[in-house]
């Protein structure tokens, strides 16, 4: 990598052509391609532009999904080595984008101090060697896609046989691209997707120990990586990076932990990072003899971080502390037009937004917790809807499917159709007013996430189809809200590198805490949510969120001391904020120890 950081998947639309604005300047960034009409339409954009011929893959064409994206992550790749070969013959003098590739690189990086001993080179002919070992050296940014393993819809022909799943399909398209680059794989263990990589070469170590294309893990903690990097090495598959994501305090959807914080997870990590790496390996070689692949080179393995990361400080903590190979930052380039797709209106409101417009809601069909923005244009006409009597959404792109409560055919949460026969089986059940309107909010709060998350790309490239909805929909995790401004590509690298400060005289708390604010408010909610009705199992679980909540703080206070790039100041401020914390965790659980206490009098 060229640069420490990376620009993690951003919903469907944000990210979906930051390879093509960026990775010939080094930053690697990743792909949703859950959702092949964005990905058919922004080809064809992309094919008239560049002049290339475009044959369009319809839904008659057999396995049409998975060419779909196949398709567009080639043209991606074309487009983005044409971007490199194009800048490599530009000279130094112009200031275009070669210019900017070095500018951007991080102060340490050995190629970046390769270019400041250019440019104070006198001698004509020590220059012309350097430049073009400069040119030699310049290495694109990876253009990895992610997949949501169990976001797997299944798909069927006319007879009613299973002739592929989504989560399949998605997979097919980038293991049968031209791109070297990795496949990120979130939301939890698929066996039937893991399974189904075998069948891939390219996943395989090569005849110089080389791996084409490369696994990595998004996981929230250390347990579910092992367990799954195991699966995965017992077929001969290895995982090449861990890209452990903070909980809740991220965009996208919200995978919480029973408590857990992310310090003691990344020291964890830490501390088990090379027995894992040998116990993998040995299970990954053994599986390889079984397929008559000889390797004896363990494959590089790296762990990096994502979540709620505000300042160079963090950042460089983060690395130097718990040893890692690299961090994440997604949120803050939502704010960043060179990088992402945003629309114009979107984006304004993302820049003015406060603390409050951002919050976790059910609004996801999936069930999961999902970040949500008050001030986007999705939530508005959700709210239209449900004043004019029609809650719900056209469900058209029908990626989210699942639910067969009402139907044989499963029906997505957020449609129309659903929502209509939920409220109708609502109004039957003689509740209060009170419970009926607490039941209709959690009914009507699931939003279509398959045409928002897609729209601004879109609005952006002036493609939006006759009466296509322009409502746009957008994950920003709580971190953006400390980000008040649209800044640079310039900028905003050099911000995470330590050269400026984009957060200067805001007021923001470290991301330890702000994860922890985030937890702690998680879980009251919870409990007021569940206080009528409690039980052993969610008592028991109560009590070991709280026990987890309690040794990240008491591993947080002792960590503290140890922060070599804050003032005594800040780590003070740390420890009363802490020292808060508890009290405000004592308040939560006395609520639930009394309502304990009084349904034992009861029983």
């Amino acid at each position: 990598m060229s640069h420490t950081f990376h620009i993690p998947v951003l919903g469907t639309a944000y990210s979906i052509e930051t390879p093509i604005k960026v990775a010939h300047l080094g930053i690697s960034s990743v792909i949703s391609i859950v959702d092949d009409i964005l990905v058919e339409r922004l080809r064809k954009f992309y094919s008239q532009k560049v002049n290339l011929n475009y044959q369009p893959i319809t839904k008659k064409d057999i396995a049409f999904r998975s060419k779909r994206i196949t398709a567009y992550l080639n043209l991606v790749h074309k487009m983005v080595e044409a971007k490199v070969e194009s800048m490599k013959q530009e000279c130094f003098e112009k200031k275009g984008e070669l210019v900017k590739y070095f500018e951007l690189l991080p102060e340490h990086s050995a190629l970046k101090k390769m270019y400041i001993k250019f440019i104070a080179e006198e001698n004509s002919l020590t220059k012309q060697k350097l430049e073009q070992e400069l040119k030699q050296n310049i290495v694109q940014g990876a253009i990895d896609v992610n997949i949501m393993s169990k976001v797997d819809k299944l798909n069927l022909n006319k007879e009613g046989e299973v002739i592929n799943s989504d989560a399949l399909e998605s997979f097919k398209g980038f293991a049968d691209s031209t791109l070297n680059a990795a496949v990120v794989l979130s939301a939890g263990m698929n066996p039937k997707l893991y399974n189904y990589i075998e069948n891939f070469s390219d996943f395989f170590p090569d005849e110089n120990n080389q791996l084409r294309k490369r696994i990595i893990l998004k996981v929230s903690d250390f347990r579910s990586a092992l367990i799954q990097a195991k699966f995965l090495a017992k077929k001969g598959l290895w995982v090449s990076e861990f890209r452990v994501e903070s909980g809740l305090n991220c965009g996208g959807h919200a995978f919480a932990t029973d408590g857990l914080l992310t310090g003691p997870i990344l020291e964890e990590f830490k501390q088990n990072r090379n027995a894992m790496l040998n116990e993998l390996f040995e299970m990954y070689q053994k599986a390889l003899e079984t397929k008559n692949i000889n390797c004896n080179v363990c494959p590089t393995q790296k762990i990096t971080y994502q979540g709620g990361i505000g300042n160079h400080e963090e950042d460089i903590f983060l690395q130097q502390f718990y040893q890692l190979d690299g961090t994440g930052w997604g949120s803050p380039f939502l704010l960043v037009p060179e990088a992402t797709t945003v629309d114009e209106a979107t984006l304004n409101n993302l820049a003015k937004a406060t603390k409050d417009d951002f919050y976790i809601s059910g609004s996801s069909p999936l069930g999961v917790p999902f970040n949500n923005f008050k001030l986007s244009s999705s939530e508005k006409q959700r709210i239209e809807r449900i004043e004019k009597g029609r809650p719900g959404s056209p469900c058209i792109k029908k990626l989210l499917v699942s639910n067969t409560e009402f139907t044989k055919e499963p029906i997505c949460t957020a449609s129309r159709q659903y929502q209509n026969l939920k409220i109708k089986q609502l109004q039957e059940q003689g509740l209060n007013q009170e419970e009926y309107q607490e039941q209709f909010n959690i009914i009507t709060e699931k939003a279509c996430l398959c045409e928002g998350l897609a729209t601004a790309a879109y609005i952006n490239n002036d493609i939006v189809e006759k009466n296509e909805s322009t409502a746009v929909a957008i994950c920003p995790g709580p971190n953006t809200a400390y980000f008040n401004k649209i800044y640079s590509l310039n900028d905003m690298v050099k911000h995470i590198y330590g050269k400026i400060n984009l957060l200067d005289g805001v007021k923001r708390s470290n991301m330890y805490i702000n994860e922890l604010h985030l937890y702690i408010e998680y879980i009251k909610k919870d409990i007021n949510h569940s206080i009528k009705n409690l039980n052993d199992k969610k008592i028991k679980y109560y009590n070991k969120f709280k026990e987890q909540l309690e040794n990240g703080i008491t591993y947080y206070k002792n960590i503290i001391p140890q922060i070599f790039n804050q003032s005594e100041a800040y780590k003070k401020q740390m420890l009363t904020e802490l020292d808060e914390a508890v009290n405000k965790i004592n308040q939560i659980f006395s609520i639930l120890s009394n309502t304990e206490e009084k349904q034992t009098k009861v029983a």
